[in-house]
């Protein structure tokens, strides 16, 4: 049994939680309004924090309902895949080069480790799993077209 099947469901007029998704209305401190801030099970910082509607008195929060619930835990979601999409871009790149007759894909993927990050320089044929070379790279190396055509005409020999 998993923690997220630990939680309860709760269903309050300013705290909303199912199995995965906490949905919080808090005051908004840079106003007299509302906030609603949405914090994936397991994760100490909220996904997404927005603007909450003020109920009828203008005074209070409207309170939360399982529409609004629904709404928040599919724009947080949202939030984090295209987070995730973003992460996967900068740490993923390739390209494709053409040497002479041959026509390769060449891929940058950083390993962002803690005490010592590093970058692997890789080539294939297009559409083909089996890596014709790689290299250990500086996490920091630029990948361009003439940087993988020079790596490639060079005899794929690890840049300097």
């Amino acid at each position: 049994m998993s923690d997220a099947d630990d939680r309860p469901i709760i269903q309050e007029a300013r705290l909303w939680q199912d199995e995965r998704w906490t949905a919080r209305v808090i005051k908004n401190e840079d106003d007299e309004g509302w906030a609603v801030a949405m914090t994936l099970a397991g994760e100490s910082e909220p996904a997404l924090v927005g603007p909450w509607t003020m109920g009828r008195d203008k005074k209070n929060p409207k309170p939360l309902d399982v529409n609004a619930f629904n709404t928040l835990v599919k724009t947080a979601s949202e939030v984090l895949r295209r987070h995730e999409q973003q992460l996967h871009a900068q740490l993923h790149q390739s390209l494709r080069v053409h040497v002479g007759e041959q026509v390769l894909e060449v891929c940058l993927d950083i390993v962002p480790d803690e005490l010592e990050p590093y970058a692997l320089l890789s080539a294939r044929a297009p559409g083909e799993d089996e890596v014709l070379a790689q290299v250990k790279v500086r996490p920091n190396y630029k990948l361009s077209r003439a940087s993988a055509t020079a790596w490639v005409e060079g005899g794929f020999q690890r840049p300097a």
